[in-house]
């Protein structure tokens, strides 16, 4: 008579959600890096997201959860590398709004239709039933709000 193996300890699970977050992040930016965006950084699609159709730094950094001098550098360091461009804001011109420019929206672009890749190649080893039972257990026990952008801030505490 066999018996069932134990249940691995708990710290596994959020372990392996982890890894699973980190190979297809990981998969993301080697391909976007072979697109022409070797820049990017898995922080920064959370930052393209905050930004959306434009904001100022102040509300980028409230946003992603992190202080407004840790937004600036960011969107220093974005705009050197060509994803974002910061404008005058039309009703107060002492306000900088922070947008993405064509090469920050087509870095987007390329996410989604890479991100569409990888989970057709998860359902092609693991079968379309099975990542649609992983997609829907993960909805059961998660927030309805997709979008947690404070992720940068979270990580960064102490």
């Amino acid at each position: 008579m066999s018996s069932a193996p134990p249940d691995p300890p708990g710290f596994e699970l959020p372990l392996r959600l982890f890894l699973a977050f980190r190979v297809i992040i990981d998969e993301l930016h080697a391909e976007l890096a072979r697109e022409g965006h070797p820049e990017m950084r898995p922080m920064h699609g959370f930052v393209f997201q905050a930004i959306g159709p434009g904001t100022t730094a102040v509300e980028l950094g409230r946003r992603v959860g992190v202080s407004k001098q840790a937004a600036g550098k960011m969107v220093e360091t974005l705009e050197r590398a060509g994803y974002v461009e910061r404008t005058a804001d039309p009703a107060d011109a002492r306000r900088k709004i922070v947008r993405l420019t064509p090469y920050g929206v087509d870095a987007l672009a390329r996410s989604a239709r890479i991100f569409d890749r990888i989970r057709d190649d998860w359902v092609r080893r693991l079968g379309a039933g099975q990542v649609r039972a992983l997609e829907g257990a993960l909805r059961a026990m998660t927030p309805d709000d997709l979008w947690r952008l404070d992720m940068p801030g979270w990580f960064g505490t102490a």
